[in-house]
């Protein structure tokens, strides 16, 4: 086996949501569903989390931290707990500091980190002002239909006094490594090409969404390619990922990355 090499930092994160996406594909379901879903999901994976021994940032709603206080405060026990926003479905520039007081508030921590709900652009001044150390709202990469970040920088850079730090892509080709990669491309392939990217660019910065690791099948008008390999099969292949990326690597939180930048 391979020594892990402590300087490369291996960021694996949750965004903690709302289960809106089934309302985004035509579902009408109440907000406590919506809560509900993510926190079966949410459980089960800060339990393979605790198996592997992995140390994350979970970004998470102040809507669904304020639904769910006991658990948000049990996981920051272990985990960081940084901003996704306020609500998952709409966002204000106001919600930045509404969102982290409200974290703040619940947890007596500084909350220090932010990244926008389905990565949208949020203004570097508006993160600052809110008094946010970093954020991690970029995807530099294509998504048809989402945004095009091909020409942005895939290493963390500062802007506004505030540290952007890019989910990651492949090197080059720029091959989204996010949530419906570890969902879609064959298994093998995708644990290769995070190893080849966490080599190349010293860290890996992972997400995914705690719905995912539920059973998805009742929500018929989510698309297969969201749909699939939910509940025990995605657990499965999280933990597989973690045990074989620790090989080569240190997990790290956001905010501890952040600081060595």
């Amino acid at each position: 086996m391979a020594s892990p090499d402590r300087g490369k930092r291996i960021l694996f994160t949750v965004d903690v949501e709302e289960f809106d996406t089934a309302v985004e594909f035509g579902h009408d379901i109440p907000m406590d569903e919506q809560i509900a879903v993510s926190t079966r999901g949410l459980n089960l994976l800060a339990a393979r989390f605790d198996v592997v021994g992995a140390r994350t940032t979970l970004f998470t709603t102040a809507n669904y931290a304020l639904h769910e206080p006991e658990l948000i405060k049990a996981l920051a026990r272990k985990h960081e707990i940084a901003s996704h926003g306020y609500f998952h479905t709409t966002f204000e520039p106001a919600d930045l500091l509404k969102s982290r007081l409200a974290l703040q508030e619940l947890l007596n921590q500084p909350i220090t980190g932010f990244r926008r709900a389905r990565m949208g652009y949020v203004d570097p001044n508006d993160v600052r002002e809110a008094g946010y150390q970093y954020n991690s709202s970029l995807h530099p990469t294509w998504l048809p239909g989402r945004y095009n970040h091909w020409g942005e920088s895939r290493h963390p850079f500062r802007e506004a006094e505030v540290w952007q730090i890019p989910a990651s892509v492949t090197p080059t080709v720029r091959l989204p490594l996010f949530w419906l990669s570890l969902k879609n491309f064959p298994f093998a392939y995708y644990k290769q090409l995070c190893r080849q990217t966490l080599k190349t660019d010293g860290f890996l910065n992972l997400y995914v969404h705690p719905w995912e690791f539920t059973d998805l099948s009742a929500y018929e008008k989510i698309p297969t390619y969201v749909r699939r390999h939910s509940r025990d099969i995605l657990l499965d292949r999280v933990e597989n990922l973690l045990r074989y990326l620790k090989q080569f690597g240190e997990f790290s939180t956001m905010g501890e990355f952040a600081l060595v930048l």
